[in-house]
């Protein structure tokens, strides 16, 4: 019987070739789009989750008011684990660290370097392939590099024994060999320098103090704690009671942020690069089934279209005995064979596509043919789309009276256009909803990339002052200024896209309690205002004319807000900052300096003394010329490093790039979506028009015009479409206003935005059934009569 089933099944895909190669068609697309969705959101759901013990360790993460921060004090690890026994090992890990290596010629700068504490390795399960686990990361003078790494200097993974000098002071000796970081590890890095080494100059190490939150914290606990939240809430009050007796007076709320949750739920400033976001991983597991729905809405609609032409079929075969189960079965075999043919199309779609989505996400993503798991679930997207969109054409045709279809007085296009019309509703639903995101992204990335940040960004370029430039800076400052193309520049501390320091330990005339807000800070030199291009709103500018200037200060409005003074009164008043007295010397116009995803954060600038970036303004059109002498004065005075450069412009734009890749996939799919709606309309316009054909004939006949038949036939698919805008533009609404809540300054959602991608999604549906509509209104009225 099954075979027999699969022989009709088989007859009658080659049969109607033009409604097979339409429903194999959309199944392919939807199936091979929801693929890649899958694997994206496979790969960001499996982040840190190699590790073992992955559900034990909690990152130590901490917030004052609305400052929230991935980092703690360099004393908070070792302390509280000597007090709390619920913590069975803490890890101490500085922020990245660009380093210059060199070996022999070869000479580079690596960014993606780390400082551990020793019993790194013992909390974190990443693979050592050489040295000794237990001594590793002890002895100062060592190094641990990645097996690429390894490669990249000595040609061999067997790098053991060999030296490497760093930024042209030390050398250190290879102690051990890592596996290369896991793409899907928040934490990522090449080189690895025990702690001990950072702890010969830094203060934070040498005193374990509570007071600096310069580390991440990471913090193994016991399977009781770690698995019960009451018992983790207790910790986190046992810590802070820990952090107050280490003379910590500040208010401060901790966390314990569960590994696992790194990468989708991190909203924390001063944090490692490189993190998801849940809310976008929601969004697109939902994009992922809706387009599969979409496409499982084209077979039923062309399966229940054609529903007439099978009546006869199902009519005789209940004649000679077969019961309704059994015809259940026979359409739900031919469905689940379409779904197959469709299952193989979509793979070698997905391995077509594979590359464009790696470059739109970024991301790794590899299908591996041995993967069990991987087969299982494609076997099983193929049963459940057979299933579904075989479902109602099942149950629907198997329910025909077999006395009505032979004397032929069956009737099915009420019930069966109604339920069309429904699916075709549901189809513009989600396709709307998707041209709407893709709308409003764009329109947000815009206004984000477009916003007066309150400084001139065009046109700056920055180096960084590493190697001998720190100690040539008056140099530097003289050949800059003699230089025509380098003269308009400035020495700040950081870029405004890069400011991590701030502190709560700022005093001003008026205070009335100990500060609690974080006041980040920006050292600047006398010519930042005129380079930056911001505006004095009172007093002045840092000056060389005034010596005194070494013990001022410069605050932003926010600052001036929240230490309750104003424009008239801010300007003289004294304050401290860190313990250092000095005096306002003017209030400066806002401007941002983090991504907009923030509010605007009270700003302290202070004199620059020890450098940082150079800044250049370079004229229109001379970006080149502008970074060949800054080359030339980097290899005079700083020849053992190689040159940086950078243009702080594409670093503003790096901070969306998040949101540049949530746009990208929303492009792609967005219109995909639109496609397989697209492929169902014109096969359903298609048998539409054939059904319709008597009628169109007698209407010729009758004096309408082609105009008159493309617009009769068009108005039918017209209305489900303006139905699915009426449906989809609140949904619209409330979600990407939902989504823009993210964002501290964010973009109006107006209305035009619904009603111009109500307009596209029906001039699309509209032009493609305007093909089937002309094509019927041209048949000559004889011709469509005498085939009656």
């Amino acid at each position: 019987m099954l075979k027999n089933y699969f022989k009709i099944a088989w007859r009658n895909i080659i049969r109607s070739k033009a409604y097979s190669i339409l429903n194999i068609a959309g199944l392919s697309i939807g199936m091979a789009c929801s693929i890649l969705i899958l694997l994206w959101v496979q790969n960001e759901l499996s982040y840190d989750r190699f590790h073992p013990r992955a559900d034990q360790i909690f990152r130590l993460t901490c917030s004052a008011g609305d400052f929230r921060a991935a980092v703690s004090a360099a004393g908070m690890a070792p302390g509280l684990k000597s007090e709390l026994p619920q913590i069975k090992n803490g890890v101490r890990i500085s922020k990245w660290t660009p380093m210059l290596f060199e070996v022999g010629e070869k000479k580079l700068e690596e960014k993606r370097v780390l400082y551990a504490d020793s019993n790194f390795l013992d909390l974190f399960s990443f693979p050592l392939l050489s040295g000794n686990k237990a001594t590793v990361l002890k002895d100062p003078g060592a190094i641990l590099i990645t097996e690429e790494m390894a490669v990249k200097y000595f040609g061999t993974g067997n790098a053991i024994g060999k030296t490497i000098r760093i930024d042209n002071k030390e050398n250190f000796i290879v102690e051990g060999i890592l596996a290369n970081t896991p793409p899907n590890s928040h934490l990522q890095f090449d080189c690895l320098i025990p702690m001990q080494t950072l702890a010969r100059t830094n203060v934070d190490l040498q005193k374990n103090l509570w007071g600096n939150f310069n580390f991440y914290t990471y913090l193994e606990l016991d399977e009781k704690t770690s698995a019960s939240v009451p018992a983790r809430q207790q910790l986190i009050r046992q810590i802070f009671s820990i952090f107050k007796r280490h003379g910590q007076t500040i208010k401060i709320d901790f966390e314990l942020q569960p590994l696992t949750d790194i990468h989708l739920h991190s909203h924390f400033q001063l944090d490692v690069p490189g993190h998801g976001n849940i809310q976008y991983v929601n969004i697109f597991f939902v994009v992922a089934i809706f387009i599969l729905v979409v496409a499982c809405i084209n077979f039923m609609n062309l399966a229940t279209a054609r529903s007439e032409r099978r009546a006869r079929e199902v009519g005789l075969r209940k004649v000679v005995g077969a019961n309704r189960y059994q015809l259940v079965l026979q359409f739900l075999g031919e469905s689940l064979l379409f779904s197959f043919f469709s299952l193989m199309i979509s793979i070698g779609i997905v391995f077509l596509l594979l590359p464009v989505f790696k470059m739109l996400t970024e991301k790794n993503l590899t299908i591996h043919s041995m993967d069990g798991n991987l087969l299982l679930s494609l076997l099983g997207i193929a049963v459940l789309t057979g299933l579904f969109s075989g479902s109602y054409p099942a149950l629907f045709l198997s329910g025909f009276a077999p006395v009505k279809v032979l004397k032929g007085k069956l009737r099915v296009a009420g019930g069966n256009l109604l339920f069309r019309n429904a699916l075709v509703v549901i189809q513009f639903v989600v396709a709307i909803l998707l041209l709407v995101g893709t709308a409003v992204v764009y329109k947000q990335l815009n206004f984000m990339k477009n916003q007066n940040l309150g400084f001139d960004q065009s046109n700056l370029l920055y180096m960084p002052m590493n190697g001998d430039l720190w100690g040539k800076q008056h140099a530097l400052k003289s050949v800059l200024g003699q230089n025509q193309l380098t003269e308009n520049f400035t020495v700040i501390s950081d870029r405004p896209s890069a400011v991590e320091s701030g502190t709560v330990d700022v005093v001003w005339d008026g205070q009335i309690s100990r500060n609690q807000v974080v006041f980040p800070s920006l050292d600047v030199d006398e010519n930042f205002v005129s380079v930056f291009k911001t505006q004095v709103l009172a007093g002045r500018s840092f000056d060389k004319a005034f010596p005194g200037d070494s013990s001022s200060y410069m605050i932003n409005e926010k600052a001036m807000e929240v230490m309750g003074m104003n424009l008239r009164n801010a300007v003289g008043k004294s304050m401290s900052l860190g313990g250092k007295k000095g005096t306002i010397i003017g209030v400066i116009k806002d401007f941002h300096f983090k991504s907009l995803q923030y509010a605007m954060e009270p700003l302290i600038l202070r004199p620059n003394t020890w450098g940082g970036v150079v800044i250049v303004r370079t004229a229109p059109g001379n970006n080149e010329e502008t970074i060949k002498a800054l080359e030339a004065i980097n290899q005079q005075l700083n020849p053992a490093f190689p040159f940086r450069f950078g243009f702080l412009d594409k670093d503003l734009d790096n901070l969306y790039r998040s949101e540049q890749q949530m746009g990208n996939i929303f492009y792609l799919f967005a219109g995909l979506a639109i496609f397989i709606s697209c492929l169902g309309l014109y096969g359903l316009s298609a048998f539409m028009a054939e059904q319709r054909t008597k009628e169109i004939g007698v209407r010729k006949v009758l004096g309408l015009t082609v105009a008159g038949v493309v617009g009769l036939l068009s108005w039918d698919f017209l209305k489900p479409i303006l139905m699915a805008i009426v449906i989809a533009s609140p949904i619209a609404w409330y979600s990407m206003n939902n989504w823009l809540q993210g964002f501290a300054y964010q973009t109006p959602f107006e209305w035009w935005i619904i009603a111009l991608t109500g307009m596209l999604a029906t001039a699309i549906a509209l032009v493609t059934v305007s093909f089937q509509s002309i094509k019927a209104a041209l048949m000559s009225p004889v011709k469509s009569l005498r085939s009656e």
